[in-house]
């Protein structure tokens, strides 16, 4: 191909914004001349490559939208380490239709076990399939409505949150909420019901939550909400992360046991 007609096709292709067929046309051109390929088959090739491409830039800025402190994802989650968590209604929910069906999953444990990797891993898996996502702490996400509430644009936050198809709400119950942290974790909870799906990871049971909501009878709204439409994991036994000590930490425990 000459050097104007290259100029001229990668001048259409840049306004076209097709990036990745500008880099890959005139080496798919070679193969396809080496191979005999049709035209047809040829533009095929390049377009297959330009919307591969725009996919996995899709799925990369939706990863970093999500703002996940750490990528997990389930092939690395120990689920031997785990007994009592379901193997198989984990790898399910992964497939995502609880979001289309606006559901929530709730994951409730001692600390330690995995909740954080498994609610990553269901969201990260959701960012893949297109879904739009955000992953907060409880802590982080009050201190945000409470900072925007205090600058008078607690309506933009909202509008904004209403785009998420599913928002990740973890460490729920570490630490015990101000009235006014409460009162805006509820008021976001019930805007997400049947408008989107909701993970959360816990480490108290639900009898154990007014101890972070403070109120009784919005403990009790709260949860009938959230647990309407929801899969439910419990997920109980030693500390993943306290096993990984070991034998370090029962080299402590033998060291103290002397001491003493």
């Amino acid at each position: 191909m000459s050097t104007a007609r290259s100029m001229l096709l990668e001048t259409y292709l840049k306004k076209l914004k097709m990036p990745q067929a500008a880099r890959v046309y005139q080496a798919m051109a070679r193969e396809a001349e080496d191979n005999n390929l049709s035209y047809e088959e040829y533009l095929l090739g390049v377009l297959e490559q330009e919307i591969t491409q725009r996919e996995s830039n899709r799925i990369q800025r939706g990863i970093r939208q999500a703002a996940f402190p750490v990528i997990k994802t389930l092939d690395s989650f120990d689920f031997k380490a785990v007994p009592s968590l379901n193997k198989q209604k984990v790898l399910k929910l992964a497939d995502c239709e609880y979001i289309r069906h606006l559901e929530n999953v709730i994951l409730v444990g001692n600390s330690g076990v995995g909740k954080t990797h498994i609610a990553t891993a269901l969201a990260y898996e959701a960012c893949r399939k297109g879904f739009k996502v955000k992953f907060y702490t409880a802590a982080g996400l009050i201190n945000e409505l409470i900072a925007a509430q205090q600058e008078y644009r607690l309506n933009r936050l909202e509008k904004q949150y209403s785009a998420y198809h599913l928002v990740v709400i973890d460490e729920l119950g570490y630490v015990p909420f101000s009235k006014t942290g409460a009162e805006l974790l509820f008021q976001f909870c019930s805007s997400k019901h049947e408008r989107g799906s909701l993970i959360i990871t816990t480490n108290l049971e639900f009898p154990k939550w007014t101890e972070v909501f403070l109120d009784e009878q919005m403990t009790a709204a709260l949860l009938d909400r959230l647990t309407h439409k929801a899969h439910i994991l419990n997920i109980n036994g030693e500390s993943i992360a306290l096993n990984r000590l070991l034998p370090g930490r029962q080299y402590l425990i033998n060291f103290f046991t002397r001491v003493a």
